[in-house]
């Protein structure tokens, strides 16, 4: 069993690559695997590894300076859910382009998942989802605003669009485990929105406290990991990921024409040229050929 981690903590790093070898050298030496991201804005990433190993690399982040505070989110798997460790600087630990957001300052006001259900019931507030679209896909609140976005840089524009359709509501703003409605309801807020909600730790917490009976929540929550996907309790789901687009994957999916092990699912079967597929599918044919083995391709590994 390994304890998987979800941290992130939005303070601001002098020197982000001073702290990126210490920190890789102590998750290695714990057995901690996965991937964690520096930048002068703080850290964020999600790691797994034994109880200890883990242990130690939370200690050593709340150590570093303006991280007394850190929060993360705790699950479970059966198996090493990353093939290997990585620590990388970034120019933000999650990318939205909008340097002038305040992410420690100007956030929106946490609701707590207990909590959760009676405000996004409530007549004048706009449930926006901030995540990506394939993640929205797979579940979601229920009544929820898909803005259906690609990735998260896109979200500024989406709501420069649409922000005539929320006039006199309140937002209340949902993601994965919270990082990203930090700095969407900080850019609402920029844009003079006052009434702005965000879930406090995200769809993970919430299907972490909520019991199924009481939750407003429907289909599965898509995690950056080789689970893929988690219900409520956090249990595991049943999708899998296509190793060309990272995006999740259906039965129907992969019963569909388009659906090539490794190469290309129906999303993504008009993204990638003839080339790119016949790279994919040399790839494949090395990782079936490591499984044969017993061993694992390091294709497979990075996830």
């Amino acid at each position: 069993m390994f304890i998987v981690a979800a941290l992130y903590h939005f303070t601001p790093f002098a020197d982000p690559a001073a702290l990126r070898a210490p920190l890789l050298a102590l998750c290695e030496a714990g057995g901690v695997r996965g991937t964690l991201l520096l930048a002068p804005e703080g850290i964020n990433g999600t790691i797994a590894g034994p109880r200890e190993g883990i242990d130690d690399v939370l200690a050593h982040v709340r150590g570093l300076p303006g991280c007394a505070a850190l929060g993360w989110k705790e699950s479970h798997a059966e198996t090493m859910p990353f093939g290997r460790m990585k620590v990388r600087l970034k120019r933000e630990i999650v990318s939205m382009g909008q340097p002038q957001v305040d992410p420690v300052g100007a956030v929106g006001r946490y609701v707590a998942p207990a909590e959760w259900n009676a405000l996004i019931s409530a007549p004048d507030v706009a449930v926006i989802d901030t995540r990506n679209a394939y993640e929205v896909a797979i579940g979601s609140f229920a009544g929820a605003v898909d803005p259906g976005t690609d990735r998260f840089r896109d979200f500024p524009a989406w709501w420069q669009a649409n922000r005539a359709r929320f006039e006199g509501k309140r937002i209340a703003m949902f993601c994965t485990g919270g990082i990203r409605c930090e700095k969407a309801t900080a850019y609402l807020r920029s844009e003079g929105s006052a009434e702005v909600f965000h879930l406090q730790g995200g769809i993970l917490k919430y299907l972490e406290e909520v019991p199924e009976a009481e939750s407003l929540w429907q289909g599965e929550c898509f995690v950056f990991d080789k689970r893929v996907s988690v219900g409520h309790g956090l249990v595991p789901g049943n999708l899998s990921t296509c190793h060309a687009c990272r995006r999740p994957l259906t039965d129907r999916d992969r019963a569909a024409p388009e659906y090539e092990e490794g190469v290309s699912c129906p999303a993504c079967a008009e993204e990638y040229s003839e080339a790119d597929r016949a790279r994919f599918r040399e790839r494949q044919r090395q990782v079936e050929r490591a499984e044969a083995r017993g061993t694992l391709h390091i294709g497979r590994q990075d996830v």
